[in-house]
């Protein structure tokens, strides 16, 4: 089968696509032959990493159930699928059980014509989405719904403040909050991804070089859900309001930040770390997105040949939304 795996050098030179053995389903297992994927940040970190064989990259996927293995009862041949690719998390908790693990390594992953999967791991296909849509949701998706809900404690009339806007996760959020009532102000350098996110249904779009108290009329938020780190950490922190909540998710612009500590204990604040989601959050996020009919904001859509053109357009920055790998076009 075609997939899209990552071997040496280290960095995007090591991508190609190339013929990888097709799986078996082991007990417990299922395989899934696949109609769409996504790309994802935690992708391009993959390809930074030492390896000594091969590896099928990918996290997100969609697709048909082609066989099942022993002790495999509550999925037919032929199902319509999404992938849950949170390993070894099956219920909410505080955090991530010891032995968790992200599909796409280092076990294969779903850049591939087929996956094998645990089949606590897939879930059924939400009837309202699109294949490509299905195919991007479940990392970001899941990854924003744990960090607005369980751990954001989002209510209806608060204000949501969104640094980074046009990552996949970022633009789940932003539909996600405005779907519960909040109001959602974004941040963006970005004049075009300013304009999409307000046609999205954001209240308000600032430019992220701009000072954000006079952009805002000096209005503070009740929660800021951020991936970007240290490039605007200070300016998210100055906007939240005392006893407010700060979630983090990731680090774009860099590894750590100085955290000003007068403000902080003086603001009250709760400073919140996240990632991913269980498989209990996994059913209640696609509850969410079906009872909602939200659908994936997808960038562009390439076969697994232009898989460097992907990573490049992501590594830099320049998607809104969604990249999806389908394997031909």
């Amino acid at each position: 089968m075609k997939a899209i795996v990552h071997a040496h050098p280290e960095g995007f030179s090591g991508l190609r696509v190339m013929e990888m053995d097709e799986p078996v389903p082991g007990p417990g297992e299922v395989v899934v032959s696949l109609q769409a994927s996504g790309l994802n940040h935690r992708d391009i970190w993959t390809v930074f990493k030492k390896r000594n064989d091969p590896v099928i990259l990918g996290s997100d996927g969609a697709g048909v159930v082609e066989a099942i293995g022993t002790g495999v009862n509550r999925v037919e041949v032929g199902q319509e699928v999404i992938i849950n690719p949170s390993l070894g998390w099956p219920l909410k908790s505080d955090a991530p059980p010891e032995g968790f693990e992200i599909l796409g390594f280092p076990k294969h992953g779903t850049f591939a014509e087929k996956v094998r999967v645990p089949v606590e791991n897939i879930e059924p296909k939400p009837q309202h989405l699109t294949w490509e849509e299905a195919g991007v949701l479940p990392l970001a998706a899941l990854t924003a719904y744990r960090a607005l809900f369980t751990r954001g404690q989002v209510k209806e009339g608060e204000h949501v403040l969104v640094p980074g806007i046009g990552s996949g996760v970022a633009t789940f959020i932003l539909l996600m909050a405005k779907a519960v009532g909040a109001q959602v102000t974004v941040t963006s350098r970005s004049k075009e991804k300013r304009d999409q996110a307000l046609q999205l249904g954001a209240d308000a779009a600032i430019d992220s070089h701009g000072d954000w108290a006079e952009q805002m009329a000096g209005e503070q938020v009740d929660l800021v859900v951020d991936s970007v780190g240290p490039a605007t950490f200070d300016q998210s922190l100055d906007r939240l309001r005392p006893g407010g909540r700060f979630v983090n998710f990731g680090e774009t612009t860099g590894k750590a930040v100085k955290l000003p500590l007068r403000p902080f204990f003086f603001g009250q604040f709760t400073l919140m770390g996240t990632t991913m989601g269980s498989a209990e959050e996994f059913r209640e996020m696609l509850r969410f997105i079906s009872d909602h009919q939200i659908r994936p904001v997808i960038d562009k859509i390439y076969p697994f040949t232009e898989a460097q053109n992907a990573f490049l357009r992501m590594e830099e920055g320049e998607q809104f939304g969604k990249i999806c790998f389908v394997a031909s076009l």
